[in-house]
């Protein structure tokens, strides 16, 4: 109950704050729960995107952020728990498989930190590790706004095409790492897609190197 309560309210306020709008709702699969996996950008993705979706969510959050006790209470009860950044711990795995297989979805960051000059940078596995043990698929998401997120700022959250981690990892229960990769770099791309766009492409070049005219 304190989930939802503190989602409306949340909502709410993100409503008047900013011009939040979606695109893409209709990618997340209705049948499962699923693995956001986000570029990130504030402390207030997590809440974001947890208003912007439907169902239960639950994402982890470094431990600093639960020493506030109004921010700590805000995402406990939006479905925060806390790790520990560089300890590398299972159980911090074993406890999202958990709630995933509980039907709840787990939001995620895979740069790891924020980033400072709105791009999306290089992620970690650990989404795709998560997705190969339970099974999840993992829906990119685009967090998308101009540089500084301020009062009445234009912001979308764009959802992309679920990815599916028996595509990618044969053995669930001990995937192998450098498959593992091929899935990370897979949501990096849709992930970065979703924030930066399609690349320009180049002008074609003649064999003197010069940009060909039409």
């Amino acid at each position: 109950m304190m989930f939802y309560i503190a989602k409306f309210l949340v909502k709410i306020a993100f409503l008047i704050a900013f011009r939040m709008r979606t695109e893409g709702r209709e990618n997340v699969p209705k049948d499962t729960a699923v693995i956001f996996a986000a570029n990130h950008r504030t402390n207030a993705d997590p809440p974001v995107v947890a208003c912007c979706s439907k169902g239960r969510h639950c994402f982890m959050a470094k431990e600093e952020l639960f020493k506030n006790p109004l921010f700590g209470w805000l995402i406990r009860n939006l479905g925060a728990f806390p790790v520990s950044r560089g300890k590398g711990d299972m159980a911090v795995i074993d406890t999202a498989v958990e709630r995933l297989s509980s039907g709840t979805n787990l939001m995620i960051f895979p740069e790891g930190t924020r980033s400072k000059d709105g791009k999306v940078h290089r992620g970690h596995t650990g989404a795709a590790l998560i997705a190969a043990k339970s099974g999840k698929p993992v829906v990119p998401v685009g967090i998308c706004f101009g540089e500084k997120l301020s009062f009445r700022t234009p912001l979308t959250v764009k959802y992309g095409k679920p990815i599916y981690p028996g595509d990618y990892v044969d053995n669930q229960e001990e995937p192998n790492p450098r498959q593992l990769v091929k899935l990370k770099n897979k949501y990096m791309e849709e992930i970065k897609l979703l924030v930066e766009g399609e690349p320009e492409e180049k002008p074609a070049e003649n064999e003197a190197g010069e940009a060909s005219e039409e």
